[in-house]
């Protein structure tokens, strides 16, 4: 009996705790998600710091899960942002400007700077002048992104037609930084304009020559090549993991600037990590020294490229006002001492 009256009280306990389950609450919420985007070059110094550095991780804390991908070119990042796939991404100038005006304004918002300088047009050593590049066909990393949009431009300032079927004085192939790479020391293509660190292997790999260093068409050399754009459902929905993102934002910023060697071990250290190998010493230094590093969005030059993206035919003619967000930035800013970015 004594063996039964145990059976029995142990079932009786297990029913109530099993019951005491099916009475609690609804199950605990999902911990919320950043889904942050980024390219294996060292134009996106930045992102790679503040996730190397685990800057990112420590300024989200446990109870925000961070899933990351990463882009050949900014399209793509633009598609997953407009999919719902991707909450913030750093990216070029023109693809934020397009998915602003193919949004009507609606869908992202520029909420701090990157990046500056660090794209060429590299070419083959035979070519000296902008009128060489007749019937020439060259490379840009995917139609519509930043250098797309640039080399157009610069090719229509110097008389020279391009359409966007490839046709034309100049056939213009959108195609992967990593194809270029072989397509331009194959001789299929005679030149590309690139972002680093395609443009230095170009250079130092491929033979090549540098025909225009971007930085020498914009006043002081300045002009944005990455900022960081976020979705505008995020940033309503979640200000306070954008804020915390910033954060890590500002001082991976700061670590570039103030630590630049240490910094361009880490960046070369995580483009290994995510290609399967890291860059030749030689050309981390020199795509380095193209690249200043700033929080400001430098915005005039956004503008420009809105204005270039349209005189080529890749855009229709779009009001800009509202594509910032600079309010949490500045905020940070402004309580660390340092002065704030305009739009």
């Amino acid at each position: 009996m004594a063996r039964k009256r145990g059976s029995r009280a142990a079932l009786l306990a297990l029913v109530s705790a099993l019951a005491g389950c099916g009475e609690s609450s609804a199950p605990e919420a999902a911990a919320p998600v950043l889904r942050l985007g980024y390219f294996a070059n060292v134009t996106h110094a930045p992102a790679i710091v503040a996730l190397e550095q685990g800057f990112l991780s420590e300024a989200l804390g446990p109870g925000v899960k961070l899933e990351l991908r990463t882009f050949n070119a900014g399209p793509e990042a633009v598609e997953a942002i407009f999919s719902d796939a991707l909450d913030i991404t750093y990216i070029g100038p023109n693809p934020a400007i397009n998915a602003f005006a193919q949004s009507g304004g609606e869908a992202i918002r520029i909420v701090a700077g990157a990046t500056s300088g660090g794209a060429a047009l590299v070419v083959k050593p035979t070519i000296t002048t902008p009128a060489q590049l007749k019937g020439s066909r060259l490379a840009t990393p995917q139609r519509g992104n930043t250098q797309d949009v640039a080399l157009r431009a610069w090719l229509q300032k110097e008389g020279l037609a391009s359409d966007l079927e490839g046709g034309g004085d100049v056939s213009i192939l959108p195609q992967p930084n990593s194809q270029t790479f072989e397509t331009f020391r194959s001789g299929e293509i005679q030149g590309a304009w690139v972002p680093e660190p395609w443009a230095t292997r170009l250079v130092l790999e491929g033979e090549g020559s540098v025909l225009v260093d971007e930085r020498t068409l914009w006043p002081d050399g300045k002009f944005v090549t990455t900022h960081v754009m976020v979705r505008t459902a995020f940033l309503k929905e979640r200000p306070e993991i954008v804020a915390s993102f910033l954060r890590a934002h500002v001082r991976a910023i700061n670590f570039l600037n103030a630590e630049p060697s240490k910094a361009r071990e880490i960046v070369n250290a995580g483009i290994g990590r995510l290609t399967g190998k890291p860059l030749p010493a030689a050309v981390i230094e020199r795509a380095w020294a193209t690249l200043t590093f700033t929080v400001d969005p430098i915005a005039a030059s956004l503008r420009k490229s809105a204005e270039d993206a349209t005189a080529v035919g890749l855009l229709d003619a779009v009001k800009l006002d509202g594509i910032y967000d600079l309010a949490l930035l500045n905020a940070i800013l402004t309580a660390a001492g340092k002065p704030p970015v305009s739009d």
